[in-house]
């Protein structure tokens, strides 16, 4: 059963890239949680990270409630 669960899974995800941005975005954060949820890998932002998510949200590139959601991952951290 390991074996199909890890081939589902590459599936899913080689189709994730032809999902629309937002709902990429939405995976990728839910991915983010469950794996704080191991807590052996806890995903820290680079500095880099941290300040290209400023520069978008004070640019008006992303919606108040997109960068929110991107700070709401990293303050798990």
């Amino acid at each position: 059963m390991a074996v199909t669960t890890r081939e589902q899974v590459k599936a899913v995800l080689d189709r994730v890239l032809t999902w629309p941005r937002e709902r990429q975005e939405e995976l990728a954060e839910i991915a983010l949680e469950i794996e704080t949820e191991f807590g052996s890998q806890v995903y820290h932002a680079t500095p880099d990270e941290l300040r290209a998510l400023d520069e978008a949200e004070l640019s008006g590139i992303a919606s108040e409630e997109e960068a929110e959601a991107a700070f709401r991952a990293f303050r798990r951290a």
